[in-house]
């Protein structure tokens, strides 16, 4: 029975971070879906806000608008990817000191 409930608990860890935001993937959506578009390496874009702007910016509400102010020539950024972008902006802000290999 302590097996058991060690698995269940294991299992709702993994499943429960798996549902979170990651700036890994953002890095790899922001590659794939807008790089091209924006013109720009991931360390560029990211650089243009501080962490303390990003963090305004989504909690604003308008991170969408703001990369679309950036990058005119993408068209729209789907709902489910803006959490991983945001990630990825606010972990490569300007004064994060990281640099992404983007």
């Amino acid at each position: 029975m302590k097996k058991l409930l060690g698995f269940l608990v294991a299992g709702l860890l993994l499943t429960a971070t798996s549902m979170v935001a990651d700036s890994a993937k953002g890095q790899k959506l922001y590659s794939k879906k807008l790089k091209k578009a924006c013109g720009v390496t991931g360390a560029k874009m990211a650089a243009n806000h501080t962490q303390s702007e990003w963090k305004a910016i989504q909690d604003g509400g308008t991170l969408e608008a703001e990369i679309k102010k950036i990058c005119p020539e993408v068209k729209a950024v789907k709902a489910k990817y803006l959490e991983h972008f945001y990630d990825f902006f606010h972990n490569f802000a300007s004064d994060s000191g990281n640099v992404p290999s983007c």
